[in-house]
């Protein structure tokens, strides 16, 4: 884990879209080893999670935006990826994007919300960095169990983080790998 940006506050990530956090769950901050294998494989690293998700699953995912919101300067969605194959939820997440660091292109594509963000920055070739910074164990909340098809209190993996865009820490990140069987 690199250290250059001061790590997103996922208190501040989750209360964007969840005013009772515990409706998000409760997050306890982890190191690597502290994973099961199969989830270091799939958050601890600095690669796009849409990427890595469609290499996991040997499939590509989709996004659904399940809310967003764009005050000023700043655009925050809550998603869920999905596999196209029968619409498995893969991967839940909050990110907060400083459009200021990415270009209205790029930023035009991200609000028709039909994309998921990590193929857009590398499919318009935006020199981008991933760069993580915690890693989470998270009792599921109600909706995040409901979201996953779980039972709350459930433990569900982790990470926060950013990608820098043109050298600037354009996107904070709350991603949430679902179970893996």
């Amino acid at each position: 884990m690199s250290s250059d940006t001061p790590a997103p506050d996922i208190s501040t990530l989750i209360g964007l879209f969840y005013p009772d956090a515990a409706e998000f769950g409760i997050p306890a901050k982890v190191i690597a080893d502290g994973l099961p294998t199969v989830y270091q494989k799939l958050l601890a690293h600095e690669h796009h999670m849409t990427v890595t998700v469609e290499s996991h699953y040997g499939e590509l995912v989709d996004v659904q935006v399940l809310e967003s919101m764009h005050v000023a300067n700043y655009y925050s969605r809550k998603i869920l990826l999905t596999k196209q194959s029968d619409r498995a939820v893969v991967q839940f997440g909050i990110v907060r994007l400083h459009f200021e660091y990415l270009g209205a292109e790029v930023q035009q594509q991200i609000l028709s919300e039909g994309t998921p963000l990590g193929r857009i920055l590398i499919e318009r070739d935006v020199l981008r960095r991933v760069e993580l910074s915690e890693l989470w164990e998270i009792a599921a909340g109600q909706d995040l169990a409901e979201l996953f098809g779980i039972e709350t209190d459930v433990t569900v993996w982790g990470r926060t983080g950013w990608i820098h865009c043109n050298g600037e820490p354009a996107i904070e990140l709350l991603e949430v790998v679902a179970p893996v069987e």
